[in-house]
């Protein structure tokens, strides 16, 4: 059996990857593992997926989802042909200002659950097997009042490339996605709506349609990160050849 894994499945980007996975025949698998909180929200999608879904109702901010995983993995050894990487969080805030709880629960979130799955799921990948890993464009530049968001995003950045390398040798292709923002839930619960930063307020959209779509054309054809939209791409480049401090005034939230 063959399966595609998806963190994050319930919505926003999840949700699109889901709809993208249906369309997509090149890397079709016989079952989607969807995981995600919310059960409910898992087996709609499941019932109107066009292809098979197996809903796993995990919170990967506690330590015993990942045993469950494992088990799971285990149990069925299935030939994991993508993973898909997209559980995240994050919140606007000061270091100083947010509660303790909602900034370790992104590095919860963001970095030790994205590690745990990759290094429980990546036995039963072999040459062909693809790993997307789901970044920002806050890795570039860390960005302040999003200090924590930005550098989890950084190590996801990191994590990936020294991972593409490690993995390369037995076939397994990993690609780190750096979108701007989207229309999706992550917004609301991150606290940002109109008004909240300018910042926010006067940049391009992605579609998560689109960038769900165009990740798994880059993943297939091997390349390392794929950032959605001129725009951001420039902003990529800036941030490798100009000063940190500069670009930091540039990208404050």
């Amino acid at each position: 059996m063959t399966v595609t894994i998806l963190t994050g499945a319930s919505s926003g980007l999840g949700q699109s990857f889901l709809e993208a996975l249906g369309q997509d025949k090149k890397y079709r698998t016989d079952e989607v593992w969807l995981i995600a909180r919310r059960r409910e929200r898992l087996e709609e999608l499941a019932e109107r997926s066009a292809i098979p879904c197996r809903v796993i109702p995990l919170d990967l901010t506690d330590p015993a989802s990942f045993t469950e995983l494992e088990r799971l993995l285990n149990e069925q050894k299935p030939e994991v042909r993508l993973l898909i990487n997209n559980a995240g969080c994050g919140k606007v805030g000061k270091v100083e200002e947010l509660p303790f709880e909602q900034q370790t629960q992104m590095v919860d979130l963001n970095v030790r659950a994205l590690t745990a799955i990759t290094a429980i799921t990546l036995p039963f990948m072999t040459a062909g097997s693809g790993i997307i890993n789901v970044c920002s464009i806050a890795s570039f530049v860390p960005n302040t009042r999003m200090t924590v968001y930005s550098s989890t995003k950084a190590y996801v950045s990191s994590f990936s490339a020294g991972l593409r390398e490690e993995v390369k040798g037995r076939g397994i292709r990993v690609l780190s996605v750096c979108p701007g923002p989207m229309a999706t839930e992550f917004l609301p619960v991150a606290g940002i709506q109109t008004g909240v930063s300018k910042t926010f307020d006067r940049l391009p959209y992605c579609n998560p349609d689109r960038v769900a779509k165009k990740s798994l054309q880059k993943a297939l054809a091997g390349r390392g990160v794929y950032t959605p939209r001129g725009f951001y791409k420039f902003y990529r480049v800036l941030a490798k050849i100009l000063p940190r401090g500069l670009m930091m005034k540039f990208s404050k939230v």
